[in-house]
């Protein structure tokens, strides 16, 4: 398997798209890193092109919901790293709550940034892959898009569910030729996101064994993995057979 060497990740900065970056610097990988707030961007790829001179990091301001500026930002880093070989869709939002509660607006943002945002990276880099003949798109969805889930992940677990259905509907498309399409579903991974959840979270991995896990599934190319495969993996089986009211009581 050809060594994907230069990278895009969304969302970079901070959280897993942080940990990410990281991990691929430590193996010699070239950077592209965006998200919204670039002073994070430029102290990550000054740390990084310090600890690890042989690099190049090349970072863009990124409102992921911005659409023509993915076009146009995923274009620059193919311009100054010379091709895309990898671009990990990772930029995501993972607020909601209850449906017809009165938090539309909360909702809306959540599904126009995880699936119409999605849509548009996922455009982006496969137009590109297409041009090149090669390329490796992988798709940061959710545990959550297993199946539909009650209280205040019902949007957030939809919008996951279409970026897995997209990515999937791409892999079959691009199937007969050189570009590989990757779904990654990761169960709870310490991060700002889940920082933010109220509460103990179940079944939290660290942050750093997270990321580890998310990068060998990467470097693996697999289709789809549950990230850490045990016990996200075993669990999407039980989950998608859980009748209804038993899935609400332990959600």
């Amino acid at each position: 398997m050809a060594v994907r060497t230069n990278i895009v990740i969304t969302g970079a900065s901070s959280g897993l798209g942080e940990g990410m970056a990281r991990e691929f610097a430590a193996r010699g990988r070239n950077l592209g890193l965006c998200a919204r707030r670039r002073d994070r961007l430029d102290t990550l790829a000054a740390e990084l092109t310090e600890r690890y001179p042989g690099i190049k990091v090349v970072v863009r301001e990124l409102d992921v919901n911005d659409h023509d500026r993915v076009f146009s930002v995923f274009d620059e880093f193919r311009t100054e790293l010379g091709t895309l070989d990898r671009v990990v869709v990772n930029a995501g939002l993972g607020k909601g709550q209850p449906v017809g509660t009165g938090h539309f607006a909360a909702n809306r943002q959540t599904v126009e940034t995880n699936t119409v945002a999605g849509l548009a990276q996922c455009e982006a880099a496969t137009a590109i892959f297409r041009e090149q003949n090669a390329g490796h798109l992988v798709v940061v969805s959710s545990f959550s898009a297993v199946r539909g889930m009650p209280r205040n992940l019902t949007a957030y677990a939809a919008s996951k569910a279409g970026v897995s259905t997209l990515a999937d509907g791409i892999r079959a498309d691009t199937l007969t030729t050189p570009i590989r399409v990757t779904t990654l579903l990761p169960g709870y991974i310490e991060s700002e996101m889940t920082g933010r959840k109220s509460g103990r979270t179940p079944l939290l991995t660290g942050s750093a064994a997270g990321v580890r896990a998310l990068v060998r599934a990467i470097e693996k190319e697999q289709a789809k993995a549950y990230i850490p495969p045990w016990p996200w993996a075993p669990l999407s089986v039980l989950v998608r057979a859980l009748p209804a009211g038993l899935l609400r009581k332990l959600t």
